[in-house]
Protein backbone atom coordinates (compact mmCIF):
# COMPACT_ATOMS: atom_id res chain seq x y z
CA UNK A 1 0.00 0.00 0.00
CA UNK A 2 1.26 3.50 -0.80
CA UNK A 3 1.68 6.19 1.85
CA UNK A 4 -1.36 8.07 0.54
CA UNK A 5 -3.60 5.01 0.84
CA UNK A 6 -2.30 4.33 4.36
CA UNK A 7 -3.08 7.91 5.40
CA UNK A 8 -6.58 7.70 3.91
CA UNK A 9 -7.27 4.47 5.79
CA UNK A 10 -6.09 6.06 9.06
CA UNK A 11 -8.23 9.17 8.40
CA UNK A 12 -11.31 6.97 8.06
CA UNK A 13 -10.87 5.81 11.64
CA UNK A 14 -10.70 9.29 13.20
CA UNK A 15 -13.48 10.60 15.38
CA UNK A 16 -15.05 13.95 14.56
CA UNK A 17 -13.09 15.61 17.37
CA UNK A 18 -9.82 14.10 16.16
CA UNK A 19 -10.55 15.19 12.59
CA UNK A 20 -11.21 18.73 13.80
CA UNK A 21 -7.91 18.76 15.70
CA UNK A 22 -6.13 17.44 12.61
CA UNK A 23 -7.56 20.25 10.46
CA UNK A 24 -6.46 22.85 13.03
CA UNK A 25 -2.96 21.39 13.17
CA UNK A 26 -2.68 21.32 9.34
CA UNK A 27 -3.83 24.96 9.15
CA UNK A 28 -1.29 25.97 11.80
CA UNK A 29 1.59 23.97 10.31
CA UNK A 30 1.14 24.96 6.68
CA UNK A 31 -0.38 28.43 7.09
CA UNK A 32 -3.55 27.61 5.18
CA UNK A 33 -7.24 28.10 5.88
CA UNK A 34 -9.42 25.02 5.44
CA UNK A 35 -12.50 27.22 5.00
CA UNK A 36 -11.28 28.62 1.66
CA UNK A 37 -12.09 26.88 -1.61
CA UNK A 38 -9.87 24.04 -2.78
CA UNK A 39 -8.39 26.13 -5.60
CA UNK A 40 -7.27 28.85 -3.22
CA UNK A 41 -5.85 26.34 -0.74
CA UNK A 42 -3.79 24.70 -3.45
CA UNK A 43 -2.48 28.10 -4.51
CA UNK A 44 -1.54 29.01 -0.92
CA UNK A 45 0.20 25.75 -0.09
CA UNK A 46 3.39 26.29 -2.17
CA UNK A 47 3.92 29.76 -0.72
CA UNK A 48 3.36 28.54 2.82
CA UNK A 49 5.67 25.57 2.33
CA UNK A 50 8.48 27.80 1.10
CA UNK A 51 8.42 30.50 3.79
CA UNK A 52 6.36 28.93 6.53
CA UNK A 53 4.50 32.22 7.03
CA UNK A 54 0.90 33.04 6.23
CA UNK A 55 0.21 35.73 3.65
CA UNK A 56 0.04 39.24 5.18
CA UNK A 57 -3.43 40.62 5.72
CA UNK A 58 -4.47 43.50 3.50
CA UNK A 59 -4.27 46.78 5.37
CA UNK A 60 -7.33 48.99 5.59
CA UNK A 61 -7.09 52.02 3.37
CA UNK A 62 -6.61 55.27 5.33
CA UNK A 63 -6.21 57.89 2.58
CA UNK A 64 -8.61 58.56 -0.26
CA UNK A 65 -8.86 60.56 -3.48
CA UNK A 66 -11.93 62.54 -4.50
CA UNK A 67 -12.44 62.21 -8.25
CA UNK A 68 -14.83 64.42 -10.21
CA UNK A 69 -16.20 62.26 -13.02
CA UNK A 70 -18.93 64.30 -14.68
CA UNK A 71 -20.60 67.72 -14.54
CA UNK A 72 -24.08 67.94 -16.09
CA UNK A 73 -24.42 70.97 -18.36
CA UNK A 74 -27.36 72.36 -16.40
CA UNK A 75 -25.47 72.10 -13.07
CA UNK A 76 -22.13 73.66 -14.08
CA UNK A 77 -22.42 76.88 -12.09
CA UNK A 78 -23.33 75.11 -8.83
CA UNK A 79 -20.63 72.48 -9.31
CA UNK A 80 -18.02 75.11 -10.22
CA UNK A 81 -18.67 76.88 -6.90
CA UNK A 82 -18.11 73.68 -4.94
CA UNK A 83 -15.05 72.72 -7.02
CA UNK A 84 -13.58 76.17 -6.38
CA UNK A 85 -13.92 75.81 -2.63
CA UNK A 86 -12.69 72.20 -2.50
CA UNK A 87 -9.72 72.65 -4.85
CA UNK A 88 -8.96 76.12 -3.46
CA UNK A 89 -8.54 77.70 -6.88
CA UNK A 90 -9.50 81.06 -8.36
CA UNK A 91 -12.81 81.65 -10.14
CA UNK A 92 -11.13 82.02 -13.54
CA UNK A 93 -9.29 78.69 -13.12
CA UNK A 94 -12.30 76.47 -12.44
CA UNK A 95 -13.39 76.08 -16.06
CA UNK A 96 -9.87 75.11 -17.20
CA UNK A 97 -9.44 72.84 -14.18
CA UNK A 98 -12.62 70.90 -15.03
CA UNK A 99 -12.13 70.92 -18.81
CA UNK A 100 -10.96 67.31 -18.86
CA UNK A 101 -12.73 64.77 -16.68
CA UNK A 102 -12.32 62.61 -14.69
CA UNK A 103 -10.18 64.89 -12.53
CA UNK A 104 -8.81 64.33 -9.03
CA UNK A 105 -9.86 67.20 -6.77
CA UNK A 106 -8.34 65.97 -3.52
CA UNK A 107 -5.59 63.41 -3.01
CA UNK A 108 -4.61 61.50 0.10
CA UNK A 109 -7.32 62.86 2.38
CA UNK A 110 -9.09 61.20 5.29
CA UNK A 111 -12.24 59.19 4.70
CA UNK A 112 -14.35 61.84 6.46
CA UNK A 113 -12.94 64.67 4.35
CA UNK A 114 -13.40 62.66 1.15
CA UNK A 115 -17.01 61.80 2.02
CA UNK A 116 -17.78 65.44 2.88
CA UNK A 117 -16.38 66.64 -0.46
CA UNK A 118 -18.25 63.90 -2.30
CA UNK A 119 -21.52 64.84 -0.63
CA UNK A 120 -21.06 68.56 -1.45
CA UNK A 121 -20.33 67.79 -5.10
CA UNK A 122 -23.25 65.38 -5.43
CA UNK A 123 -25.63 67.89 -3.88
CA UNK A 124 -24.47 70.40 -6.51
CA UNK A 125 -25.24 67.81 -9.22
CA UNK A 126 -21.80 66.37 -10.06
CA UNK A 127 -20.95 62.71 -10.50
CA UNK A 128 -18.14 61.87 -8.05
CA UNK A 129 -16.29 58.85 -6.73
CA UNK A 130 -13.96 58.29 -3.80
CA UNK A 131 -11.05 55.95 -4.46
Amino acid sequence: MSNVNEIIEKLKTLTLLEASELVSKIEETFGVDASVSAGAAVMMAPAAAGGGEAAPKQEEKTTFDVILEEIPADKKVAVYKVVRSIANIAVNQVKDFTATLPKTLKEGVSKEEAETAKQQLQEAGAKVKVA
